[in-house]
Formats: C-alpha cells, sequence, structure tokens
C-alpha cells in the first residue's frame, strides 16, 4: 500500500522568519524588556539570593549565586548574547524585574524558535503576569516575527515546567534520554511545541483567560487556562 502526502504538507513557504531583536512588548500587567543589568540586576538577585530561593535554580544551566558580584557578571554575559536573546519581566505597577526569559535556538529558516533560561521570581510565580509574560512572546514570535513552531523544553524531572507547558498550550512531543550534562547530572529533556496553525485557538484561550472578566474581586481566576483551552478546541 503507497501513502500518498498531500502537496500542501511538503511545500512551505520558504521565506525566513524574522529575527527577534531587543524590543519591549507591553502588557495590561508585566511588559517584556531588553534585559538590562544596570537596571534590572538588584532586583533580580534580591529576590532569588538566599538558600530559601536555591530551588529556583534547581533545573536551570546556573546559579545559584552567592554574592552579587557573580549574579552581576552572569546577567552581563546573558546581555551580551544574540542567542539566546534575553528579556526581563517587568512589573508594570513598580517597574521592578521579576523575571526573565530568553527566545534560544533561533532558525529564521527554518521558522523554528524556542523559549527558554526561564526564571521567575516568588513576585511572579502562580500570577497573572507570570501567563501574560508567556502570552506576549508567543504573541510577539508568531505574529510579529513569523515564526511557524515555538518550542519548549525542560529537564524531564521539572514537574513544574512540563505542567506549565501544557498549561500554556505546548504539545508533548516526547523524551530525548541523555540528553544533557547539566551541574554534574543527567538531564532527559522533555520537548513541547506550539505551530504557527495552532496560535489562532490559543490566542483566543489566552486572552479570554487574561481578561478582567475573567477574575473575581479577590484576583481569583473564574475560569482557569486550560479549560479555556478546551473550550475554544472545542468551539464554546
Amino acid at each position: 500500500m503507497t501513502l500518498r502526502t498531500k502537496p500542501e504538507n511538503i511545500r512551505v513557504d520558504t521565506t525566513p522568519a524574522k529575527r527577534p531583536q531587543p524590543t519591549r512588548i507591553e502588557g495590561r500587567v508585566v511588559s517584556v524588556a531588553p534585559l538590562d543589568p544596570s537596571s534590572h540586576a538588584a532586583a533580580l538577585f534580591d529576590s532569588t539570593r538566599g538558600v530559601e530561593n536555591e530551588q529556583l535554580w534547581l533545573y536551570l544551566f546556573e546559579g545559584p549565586f552567592a554574592t552579587r558580584d557573580a549574579f552581576d557578571t552572569h546577567l552581563k554575559q546573558k546581555a551580551s548574547l544574540e542567542d539566546p536573546l534575553s528579556f526581563a519581566i517587568l512589573n508594570r505597577a513598580s517597574g521592578d524585574a521579576v523575571g526573565y526569559a530568553s527566545y534560544m535556538r533561533i532558525e529564521p529558516a527554518h521558522r523554528v524558535i524556542e523559549v527558554g533560561s526561564i526564571l521567575f521570581t516568588p513576585r511572579l510565580q502562580r500570577t497573572v503576569g507570570a501567563t501574560e509574560a508567556m502570552y506576549l512572546m508567543a504573541l510577539h514570535v508568531f505574529e510579529d516575527l513569523g515564526y511557524r513552531r515555538y518550542e519548549w523544553k525542560c529537564n524531564a524531572l521539572n514537574a513544574p515546567s512540563r505542567s506549565a507547558a501544557l498549561r500554556l498550550g505546548f504539545t508533548f512531543e516526547g523524551i530525548f534520554r541523555q540528553h544533557m550534562i547539566i551541574k554534574g547530572r543527567n538531564r532527559d529533556t522533555a520537548w513541547f511545541s506550539m505551530l504557527d496553525s495552532e496560535w489562532p485557538k490559543r490566542k483566543a484561550a489566552f486572552e479570554r483567560w487574561l481578561d478582567l472578566s475573567n477574575f473575581d474581586a479577590n484576583g481569583q481566576q473564574k475560569v482557569s487556562l486550560s479549560a479555556m483551552h478546551r473550550e475554544v478546541e472545542n468551539g464554546s
């Protein structure tokens, strides 16, 4: 039996995507802005230092940092690179940096890009701003830059990151076994992706979840983002 592949599944637009630039993306609760060590280091270091915050660095390639000097050196190196291209996540009310994330493994010719090296400080974790930051970065990738595949990867042992990827609308693709050695330990890597063809529904779910009408007077969500994704997929 011969399997036939539809021509549209083979031929694609070969126009390269745009390479991301250090740009500012504004949201309602947070902004995503080029990482600037001189402006962002103090707030980020204060929010991530100490034994109580060591868990934040468990699955990252770097950290934790015992001194401000070591952290500043790390942040300056991070800010100097074009791939990964790093952004601070800023609380719009205070202007403080409350996290960072990067575009990485940037392949304009194939229109593939990854979001990674994500650090959410305790001030950002489990907040509307955390979700909005990921929405803003995905929106920029698909609608401004023209990528067709958006990737999320994490240590396979990192259950919170895997749950976050699914909640945000990424699709689990599998495990790369013995993929890396990080901080002297084996890393199996879980791969997730979101495609440009999926983005319109993902965007609709994000925007319905982020809308002020989805939150009560105490700021608690009425409908979860995962439920919003299911509703949009089912056409409701």
